[in-house]
């Protein structure tokens, strides 16, 4: 079984920062994909930003120039750095990972999601 432990999240002012971390552990044996998907209050859940194994990157489109992406692969931890926070950020952000278990079978994770609020 493969976890995702998400930390981070919290309240902040519109123009903060905020910086979200996520561990996997379990019965990993390559893992592929690392990102961040969030999902506001009657919104669907939606890519925030992804980072692959070759080091690429991507981003939604709302988020880019604000927030950055980065990882360990190694390590088997992922981070999002959030700057410029807007209100339209506030949502449940979720750790989701593409990983090969020891099994060899690939499969997709997600974390429980970690809260972050964006005031006016």
């Amino acid at each position: 079984q493969v976890q995702l432990v998400e930390s981070g999240g919290g309240l902040v002012q519109a123009g903060g920062s905020l910086r979200l971390a996520c561990a996997a552990s379990g019965s990993i044996l390559s893992l592929n994909v690392m990102g961040w998907y969030r999902q506001a209050p009657g919104k669907q859940r939606e890519l925030v930003a992804g980072m692959s194994n070759l080091g690429t990157t991507n981003y939604a489109d709302s988020v880019k120039g604000r927030f950055t992406i980065s990882g360990d692969f190694a390590k088997k931890t992922v981070y999002l750095q959030m700057n410029g926070l807007k209100p339209e950020d506030t949502a449940v952000y979720y750790c989701n990972a593409n990983v090969v278990v020891r099994t060899g079978v690939r499969d997709t994770y997600w974390g429980q999601g970690t809260q972050v609020t964006v005031s006016s």
